[in-house]
């Protein structure tokens, strides 16, 4: 077990790698000038040779590519990840301040989608052509349809017009204030949940399917056992062990399909951050929020490997 995990730890640390190379490559070949986006066009004009070569060294956007990355992955070693161009936090406390509200948003949108999936997948795959499964079946691709960020203003804007209600818009922690916290993720966690049931619903459904046929199932059938008992017990965790792959990777998804539905719910989590900072070419902002959810995404999925390994000895084995 031990090799095996530092197996995927020094896979994922080759990952993260990489995703910082990608990263820092991508947001130096975006078209546009950051001194454009901080001073606008018309200030840019009027600013000297002398001027912007100074803006553009305090910045640290004139040195050599290499050393612009050698800096940056120094300066996120030491825990320093610059600061927003227009704001006077940093990204760090800009990181502490948000990101509780996406992690809740994102932990709320999975268990929500097991809570409605599991159920629902069981029900399908125990009766098969059936009108119940059929109309699982056409729910499932409907929700996955159907847009993230679509949904959610829709839910905002009937709240709105039919109860008068609308969410809290200012931050709260979960233990000084939880139920203003509840307002502020509820909305995104379900429909980010929705989306994610429909991925569970149609993985347990098909796993479920192939496990209720194996050996070992109707060998505790012709035992005498309980139909419901032999489902729990035998079948149903065996059929899960995909479904919590999936889930693994719904999660780092979470994080990038909260953008939109934070905006549209005016969550001020970091998909909310994340779309104001490339709406307003805030480099620093964005090359960190971008590397922070690609390495949440990595994490999560080198996790959900050792949680299956722990799960089933024969993927440690192998």
């Amino acid at each position: 077990m031990f090799s095996y995990i530092l197996r995927r730890l020094v896979f994922g640390a080759l990952t993260v790698v990489g995703v910082s190379i990608v990263v820092f490559v991508v947001m130096r070949v975006l078209p546009g000038d950051p001194l454009v986006a901080i001073f606008g066009p018309e200030g840019f004009t009027k600013l000297t040779d002398q001027e912007r070569a100074h803006y553009m060294a305090e910045l640290g956007l004139s040195d050599p590519l290499w050393l612009q990355y050698l800096h940056w992955v120094q300066d996120i070693a030491y825990g320093n990840f610059g600061r927003s161009f227009f704001r006077s936090e940093s990204v760090a406390e800009m990181i502490l301040r948000r990101g509780p509200l996406t992690a809740q948003i994102a932990f709320l949108s999975v268990t929500f989608s097991w809570l409605v999936g599991i159920p629902v997948a069981v029900v399908s795959a125990l009766r098969p052509n059936s009108w119940a499964d059929n109309l699982v079946r056409f729910m499932s691709i409907l929700f996955l349809a159907v847009p993230g960020f679509w949904l959610g203003m829709l839910i905002v804007l009937t709240l709105l017009f039919t109860f008068g209600y609308r969410a809290p818009l200012t931050g709260a922690s979960l233990f000084t204030d939880p139920w203003t916290t509840l307002q502020m993720v509820i909305g995104p966690a379900i429909v980010l949940g929705l989306g994610q049931a429909a991925y569970i619903a149609r993985m347990a459904r098909s796993s479920l399917l192939e496990v209720i046929r194996e050996d070992y199932v109707r060998t505790a059938r012709a035992k005498g056992l309980n139909g419901r008992l032999v489902i729990a017990f035998h079948a149903l965790p065996n059929a899960l062990l995909p479904v919590i792959t999936l889930s693994g990777v719904l999660l780092g998804f979470v994080l990038a399909g909260s953008i939109p539905v934070e905006r549209a719910f005016g969550t001020p989590g970091l998909g909310n951050a994340m779309y104001t900072a490339v709406s307003e070419r805030d480099v620093f902002v964005m090359q960190n929020l971008v590397f922070l959810y690609a390495v949440v995404f990595v994490l999560l999925n080198i996790l959900v490997d050792i949680i299956i390994a722990w799960l089933d000895p024969r993927i440690r084995l192998r």
